[in-house]
């Protein structure tokens, strides 16, 4: 356990290195060529109200997802706090902004899950349906938002939200193929391994066992989905509103500059539009990419005397501050080796 406790300290050290160099790297490309003086003086006269309100978001963010996995956890028969899920979800975020494709932050939300007496099997049911309910939320408002909005689509940004989309809607029916057609999935597999064994690969048996594994664990899914339906779409519904408060805090940036002109729905628009056009992308928190696409989707809205300005501020807000804070969260949780568990225990 010391081991496996020192492999992950390392390479979240690691991960944090990479995350400080890219963050580095991006904000000297951004205000190479600025006064950044004159960006500060921008920042510092925005209205600090409704800079509160895009962080009460950003928590509202948070809280969705918490109470969506304590719900689901509670279900299961996982008695879970609301401020336990909290950390889980916290510990999720940070590892998802730290490494490529936020590929870490379920796997390890798991694993402390795990830690702290929660079922292997009821806790990565609890993260694949919020999953689910994240690529339904993201797909789902991309293409409403794209459909409403196209006049935001030009460009270097339709065509990275074009391939972010693709790969969305690749990943939620590849999800929903391995939830609902699990035995027909297995039978693909079994074909192809069994070709790859035959042609000399010998590994192919053991690949073959990962697979059906890792489906049955999706089949649980499908038993779930199907016995407890009005549950799923009541959490498909929380996802969505997690993130729509997501994509409120642009919107709240825009505001605290005094300006009016575009609507709330102008804004969350081209929030989601950027959201999706990034999220796929293989660098840690879509760092560097998040804030070019920022830069160019929203420099006519802020003009180009503000639009640095918002883009610091946004990005502070939605992403740079609470990496912060969450990383203060893994930490912790990683000196006190788990002993920091508000209150689980499993009902009786």
């Amino acid at each position: 356990m010391a081991k496996k406790n020192k492999s992950v300290t390392w390479s979240l050290l690691l991960n944090a290195f990479i995350f400080i160099g890219l963050m580095g790297l991006t904000l000297w490309f951004v205000f190479k060529d600025q006064d950044l003086n004159q960006v500060l003086g921008v920042m510092g006269s925005a209205n600090p109200f409704f800079l509160i309100l895009g962080v009460l978001c950003m928590l509202g963010y948070f809280s969705m997802e918490a109470w969506n996995v304590q719900t689901l956890l509670n279900s299961f028969g996982e008695k879970v706090s609301f401020f336990n899920a909290l950390k889980y979800t916290s510990i999720g975020f940070f590892f998802c902004s730290v490494t490529p494709g936020a590929s870490g932050g379920q796997p390890l939300e798991i694993y402390y899950m795990a830690k702290e007496g929660i079922s292997t099997a009821n806790a990565t049911l609890s993260i694949l349906i919020q999953t689910c309910g994240v690529q339904f939320a993201v797909t789902g408002l991309g293409l409403i938002c794209a459909i409403l909005g196209n006049d935001f689509l030009s460009g270097q940004v339709a065509i990275l939200f074009a391939i972010g989309l693709v790969i969305n809607v690749f990943a939620l029916i590849v999800l929903l193929l391995c939830i609902f057609f699990t035995g027909g999935l297995k039978s693909i597999l079994r074909h192809f391994f069994g070709f790859l064994w035959r042609h000399g690969f010998k590994k192919a048996d053991s690949w073959l066992q990962k697979a059906e594994a890792g489906l049955d664990k999706y089949n649980e899914g499908s038993r779930y989905i199907r016995t407890h339906k009005k549950e799923f779409w009541t959490s498909i519904a929380k996802v969505v509103g997690q993130m729509s408060f997501y994509y409120l805090i642009p919107f709240f940036v825009y505001l605290s500059f005094g300006l009016t002109k575009e609507t709330v729905f102008s804004i969350f628009t081209m929030q989601s539009i950027l959201f999706v056009a990034t999220c796929c992308l293989p660098i840690p928190g879509a760092i560097g990419a998040s804030e070019a696409v920022f830069l160019t989707l929203y420099g006519t809205v802020f003009g180009e005397s503000m639009v640095s300005s918002a883009m610091l501020l946004n990005r502070g807000i939605s992403f740079y501050f609470f990496v912060l804070v969450t990383m203060v969260i893994v930490f912790i949780n990683i000196i006190t080796k788990g002993r920091m568990r508000f209150g689980h225990k499993r009902k009786k």
